[in-house]
């Protein structure tokens, strides 16, 4: 089965006409709204039901509340999805949807489907800041901050189309913040949203099935580990400074020893709860048994998993994959110092949503491009060492 095309079955965004969206709202925030409107307060806890447990969007079908408080609801408030610009379906069951927000801008979302299970990769930002140059969305200029109700809205608007409501096997069990943009950069309204989606009266996905992703912004992970709980994964992919500045240029200014630090001190980590360690496998980059060594030494003492990437190519990328030989060698040696190194299988590489292939639509990039992608990712690298020069 190839690529299929969704978008057709989706309807154009709803002008909401000025009434204020209920999604991205905490439950506190939700029932001020609706006290401000001359709803009891009560009503915050039914409403909160039908939006996030039973993803209602048309409030004549919120039953429990009376004719006169819908009426009011449908008067002043919306609960609003963004548009669909793209739905694809790749031939392994992963789908991506190209997701446009209120002002046109444009965001990636995917989900990876397992047998009773599944994950749904979710963005953080349109763009990012950071210059990863083995990473598709690293050549792409950050445009700005998702809103938490944005964040929220990627998982309700998968939900609809996986028909995944009500229904006790879910097909979103796992919610990873492995999409566009770097989390950590984004935080409040990351958490903001991860607090929703937690919620134990709606959507419900606990912190153990949430996994947050960071390149290394090393003074917001205990933050975050203290005020969200939820897994940790770095993405490390390499084992000295030399080359790690390279490929993933914030190491420019948290290098290896600060972030592995950090993660030592990351709350509520332990045997059982492992930080899981990302290294995507680039041909005669990082892939020596040398290479493979170092790993397992930095990582002493560390309770972790090494997630071993296989490199998604994307039009003009600078980097080939390992091979797969040199792959399994690599994993065999960490596996052999204790560290559990599952490969993770591609998905959804020929819709390019497997990991570090996700880009908006609206920058798409051709081989013919590649000239202005590397003019962006010098431009980026100058104002990301500015920043680092700056005093903390």
């Amino acid at each position: 089965m190839g690529i299929t095309n969704h978008t057709k079955s989706f309807a154009p965004p709803v002008d909401s006409g000025g009434k204020q969206n209920l999604i991205g709202l905490g439950f506190d925030e939700l029932k001020e709204a609706l006290v401000a409107r001359g709803l009891e307060p009560f009503r915050a806890k039914q409403v909160w039901s039908w939006i996030y447990f039973h993803g209602v969007t048309d409030f004549e079908k919120m039953t429990t509340l009376a004719k006169p408080a819908r009426d009011k609801m449908a008067e002043y408030f919306t609960v609003a999805r963004p548009a669909v610009s793209k739905d694809q379906k790749s031939s392994d069951g992963t789908r991506k949807w190209l997701l446009r927000m209120n002002d046109g801008q444009e965001v990636e979302a995917v989900h990876i489907p397992e047998e009773g299970r599944g994950a749904l990769c979710v963005s953080s930002q349109v763009g990012c800041t950071l210059t990863c140059r083995f990473c598709h969305t690293g050549t792409q200029r950050l445009v700005r901050n998702l809103e938490s109700s944005e964040i929220v809205m990627q998982v309700m608007l998968a939900r609809d189309a996986l028909g995944d409501w009500g229904k006790e096997t879910r097909l979103i069990s796992n919610i990873v913040m492995m999409g566009m943009g770097e989390p950590l950069f984004n935080y409040e309204n990351v958490a903001k949203a991860l607090h929703i989606i937690m919620h134990g009266e709606g959507i419900a996905i606990g912190k153990r099935r949430i996994t947050l992703s960071t390149s290394g912004v090393v003074p917001m992970i205990k933050r975050c580990g203290e005020e969200l709980d939820v897994n940790l994964a770095v993405s490390l992919h390499a084992v000295t400074d030399q080359l790690r500045d390279e490929i993933v240029p914030i190491n420019r200014r948290y290098p290896i020893k600060d972030l592995l630090k950090a993660c030592r001190d990351y709350p509520g980590v332990s045997n059982a709860r492992r930080i899981t360690f990302e290294y995507v496998m680039l041909k005669g980059v990082n892939d020596s048994m040398a290479d493979a060594k170092q790993l397992v030494r930095l990582l002493r003492g560390i309770p972790a998993k090494i997630n071993l990437i296989p490199f998604n190519p994307w039009p003009g990328a600078p980097f080939e994959c390992s091979s797969w030989e040199t792959i399994e060698k690599f994993g065999d040696l960490v596996n052999a110092a204790g560290y559990a190194s599952p490969v993770r299988r591609p998905r959804g590489r020929d819709i390019m949503a497997a990991c570090g292939q996700l880009k908006s639509a609206s920058i798409r990039v051709s081989a013919a491009e590649r000239a202005a992608i590397d003019k962006i990712i010098k431009e980026k690298e100058k104002r990301v060492e500015g920043m680092f020069s700056e005093p903390t």
